[in-house]
């Protein structure tokens, strides 16, 4: 896997001129709403729901492996190709069915039909699973699509809609070890002293299969975090490191590495923990039956005007007599609490401000999230209407995801700027064209719901 330099990068977009100091149920009618609605103009109290901040907290175990529960996916070869991270994506998507689903999806879709620029054998990173899998370019099945013939069909449909993922912080063990058992394994990236093909490595013991690496060697490489075991002995390590502990990863090596496809790979190694990724919520293709979207290659960059809090909207029409059900964004990092409102009739940016409450609340971790409306809202044809969204998140000064035109960056050439129309704010005052302004699409989908023949 290719390490992208800079892909998380906040992009310092302050935008001075702008910040003027201006300061299923049932479908219900929009103009029977608006005309009860509680927004009312910028200058007054808009009238939301407490937000209340609920944490995650379980007992963990002292070990947990998934070989032992049911739940480890199937042990995959990628031969000599660099989608290390299609793999590790795929097989944490499948790890979160199990063991009520043993679903195989196939590499081979993820790593040809991903919204970006690169070549198979040029790598990836994990966001481009992500984005492949909320996007609705997948997953497909294994038998639709065999991995390994290094080409993929046409007009295949996604098995499954893939609402959210969580993205932990650099080295959060504890959050990664909650999320693998809960939900489901972690994809995480490592420094791999050596491959597949090579046997010499300072950091690999063959005997043992752990894995312990200590230098200052950027990722190159992903894998499957499947469990822990706290009290893996440090004397199994081919350099001792200076305590116990280890996570046990799958890894895309066939099963003739490491026992049977897995190893390892101690708590003290340099790399392990770093970038992590988990599907935490999918649901079988149908739920919703259209997603309105402008951002596929999904989170590339972050704006902001250097706070915490921000404004943004996403501007769609539409195709058909339909309900707006969700909305679908991310937050860039830990603790955040977002608020979102529909525009029923947009005209131009200054009717961003004709705005009426649906949905606000909180998420602990960094990710993708749909959020489902307590009411759902019905939409005609042709209607031309907004999301917006006001976020905060604690220590972000761009909280802002947005699908970014970065400079020389030629696996962003994918990125289409004029497939939607995007807005910034930071007040949600006066606003700004994120295309003309930013080079951005801000990353902000809405789900549909149709009636059935």
């Amino acid at each position: 896997m290719r390490k992208i330099r800079n892909f998380m990068c906040a992009v310092a977009v302050l935008l001075l001129l702008l910040a003027a100091k201006i300061g299923m149920q049932e479908p219900i009618d929009v103009e029977e709403w608006v005309a009860s609605a509680s927004v009312e103009s910028d200058e007054k109290i808009i009238r939301i729901p407490e937000i209340v901040p609920e944490r995650e907290e379980v007992q963990l175990p002292a070990a947990y492996d998934y070989r032992m529960e049911g739940r480890a996916p199937q042990i995959k070869s990628q031969g000599g190709i660099s989608n290390c991270w299609a793999f590790a994506g795929i097989s944490a998507l499948e790890s979160s069915l199990l063991p009520e689903e043993a679903a195989v999806y196939s590499t081979d879709h993820v790593t040809h039909c991903n919204a970006y620029s690169f070549e198979p054998e040029e790598g990836g990173a994990y966001i481009m699973a992500v984005s492949y899998l909320t996007g609705w370019m997948g997953p497909v099945a294994e038998a639709e699509d065999p991995s390994g013939d290094g080409e993929s069909p046409e007009g295949l449909s996604a098995a499954k809609q893939v609402l959210d993922v969580r993205i932990l912080d650099y080295k959060d063990y504890e959050a990664i070890k909650r999320t693998v058992y809960l939900y489901g394994g972690v994809e995480s990236s490592i420094y791999m002293d050596f491959t597949q093909e090579s046997s010499d490595s300072d950091s690999y013991n063959w005997s043992t299969y752990s894995y312990c690496y200590t230098g200052e060697t950027e990722p190159n490489h992903d894998v499957l975090i499947i469990g822990w075991d706290d009290d893996y002995p440090a004397s199994r390590f081919q350099t001792p490191p200076p305590g116990d502990g280890a996570f046990i990863c799958q890894n895309s090596w066939g099963e003739r590495f490491g026992d049977k496809g897995v190893f390892y790979v101690s708590y003290y190694d340099s790399t392990i923990g770093g970038n992590n990724t988990a599907y935490t919520r999918t649901e079988d293709a149908g739920y919703f039956d259209a997603l309105y979207q402008s951002d596929l290659c999904g989170w590339t960059g972050q704006l902001g005007y250097d706070t915490e809090e921000a404004w943004f909207a996403n501007v769609y029409t539409a195709k058909e007599a339909e309900t707006l059900s969700a909305a679908g964004f991310y937050t860039t990092g830990m603790d955040s609490t977002y608020e979102i409102y529909l525009v029923p009739e947009f005209t131009d940016e200054s009717s961003l401000q004709n705005r009426t409450f649906l949905a606000n609340g909180y998420f602990q971790y960094a990710g993708y999230h749909t959020v489902e409306f307590p009411k759902e809202v019905s939409l005609e044809a042709g209607q031309k209407f907004a999301l917006v969204m006001y976020i905060k998140t604690s220590g972000e000064i761009y909280p802002i995801a947005v699908e970014l035109i970065q400079e020389d960056v030629y696996y962003l050439e994918a990125v289409v700027l004029d497939d939607g129309e995007s807005y910034i704010s930071d007040k949600g005052s006066v606003w700004a064209s994120a295309e003309e302004t930013c080079r951005s699409n801000v990353c902000l989908k809405a789900y549909i719901t149709r009636e059935k023949e």
